[in-house]
């Protein structure tokens, strides 16, 4: 755990809650901003492209609407942190569902096979203006999933606002899970170690 005292501060750019848990298991304290952007506006070919420059949109997007001198002047620097994610199934990049339907097609072709996430992490250090980025990828393999799970997931609401519709801690869907090559809080949106990796280079 690190030292919740740290000599600097920590906004973390997202309305995720995942990865505010994500980060508060990692023993920071931080304040929300949430970056309106439209994430159909940007399009890259490549999947980690697509991320970082979703991260990096994020990002601006917060700097436009604060006053970033008050940052410059303070004595402890404040660290921005923005992500993004999405999911990888056959070649094809995913994002959020767009209704119930999709997701029902989305976690069907999870059943009896596999899919891959690919989260960025991009730090921003106010007060110097540095900022560093990078992305993880991820691998997931399923069991077959039952009809009535998904059906069940669908209901509760919880994997149309995820990429993908994927949530692999989901208590529905964890018994499912066959393996996972990387680290469970890659998939749920925060990789700690990266992000851990990031804010040491950030300071």
């Amino acid at each position: 755990m690190e030292d919740k005292s740290c000599p600097f501060k920590i906004i973390l750019g997202s309305s995720s809650i995942a990865r505010r848990k994500i980060l508060a298991e990692m023993g920071y304290e931080f304040t929300l901003m949430s970056a309106d952007i439209d994430e159909k506006d940007i399009r890259k070919e490549n999947p980690e492209d697509l991320v970082m420059a979703l991260a990096e949109a994020k990002a601006e997007a917060i700097l436009h609407r604060g006053p970033v001198g008050d940052y410059i002047k303070e004595a402890d620097p404040t660290l921005l942190i923005t992500s993004d994610q999405v999911v990888i199934y056959e070649g094809v990049v995913r994002e959020k569902p767009a209704n119930e339907k999709e997701a029902r097609e989305f976690i069907q072709g999870y059943s009896g096979g596999h899919a891959a996430t690919v989260g960025s992490v991009l730090v921003t250090n106010l007060k110097t203006g540095f900022r560093k980025g990078a992305w993880d990828r991820v691998e997931i393999y399923f069991h077959e999933i039952p009809d009535e799970i998904i059906e069940k997931l669908i209901e509760e609401g919880t994997v149309l606002h995820v990429a993908g519709g994927l949530i692999i801690e989901h208590p529905l869907i964890k018994p499912y899970v066959k393996q996972v090559v990387g680290t469970t809080d890659s998939v749920m949106g925060l990789p700690k170690a990266l992000t851990q990796k990031l804010i040491k280079e950030a300071l």
